[in-house]
């Protein structure tokens, strides 16, 4: 954890650094978010919308921190605790990513944001897959229905398809690149279905198990 601790710490001053240095350059308004079609609409005054995004950084990191100290299966944490720093160390680099593409446009760079992100959210939910795969029953991370935390059977079965499920979320969310048009659908509708799917299969699961 130590090595991934320094290297996300790095990622955060170095997007505080960046915010600094565009501070004096940027307007009072910047644009901070896009539509399902890739247009501008919202906009932060600079101070928000330099530095949210670093904030937010940090105080994810030490929730991440923190998780597995409180968490009452921590000894659970502990047997997959490389994928978890791994899946932390990469969600630190997606929303530096998406902070630095928010950076370019609004130094006049244009380009499509959602064909721009699939890429990130593919290998993210691809990944998540790897973590969920090898993850043991815990209160934080992974597919956390009343029947998977009642269960080590069920939380195995139902994070052996849920790992499935979610590298097939990250081949579907590279289609993007392809499809920008509907991009952001090729993110939100597999995630929405496999999760009720998932959701379903671990009731399924501890039934058959009860009835056994």
């Amino acid at each position: 954890m130590k090595k991934t601790n320094i290297f996300i710490f790095i990622v955060i001053l170095a997007s505080f650094v960046i915010g600094a240095y565009f501070y004096p350059q940027f307007p009072d308004k910047i644009a901070s978010h896009w539509n399902v079609q890739g247009h501008v609409d919202g906009y932060m005054s600079k101070s928000w919308g330099l530095f949210l995004l670093p904030m937010i950084l940090l105080v994810m990191w030490l929730m991440f921190i923190l998780i597995p100290k409180i968490d009452p299966l921590k000894h659970n944490i502990e047997k997959f605790r490389k994928y978890f720093d791994a899946f932390i160390a990469l969600i630190v680099l997606f929303l530096f990513y998406l902070y630095i593409l928010t950076i370019f446009w609004n130094m006049g760079a244009r380009f499509d944001m959602g064909r721009a992100l699939m890429p990130a959210m593919g290998i993210l939910f691809y990944f998540a897959g790897i973590l969920i795969n090898h993850s043991k029953r815990n209160w934080f991370i992974g597919i956390r229905t009343p029947w998977t935390l009642s269960s080590d059977n069920v939380w195995d079965k139902t994070h052996q398809l849920g790992a499935k499920l979610f590298k097939i979320a990250g081949v579907i969310a590279f289609l993007g690149i392809f499809f920008p048009k509907i991009a952001f659908w090729l993110v939100i509708i597999p995630i929405i279905l496999f999760a009720i799917f998932a959701f379903v299969y671990s009731y399924i699961v501890y039934k058959k198990e009860e009835e056994k």
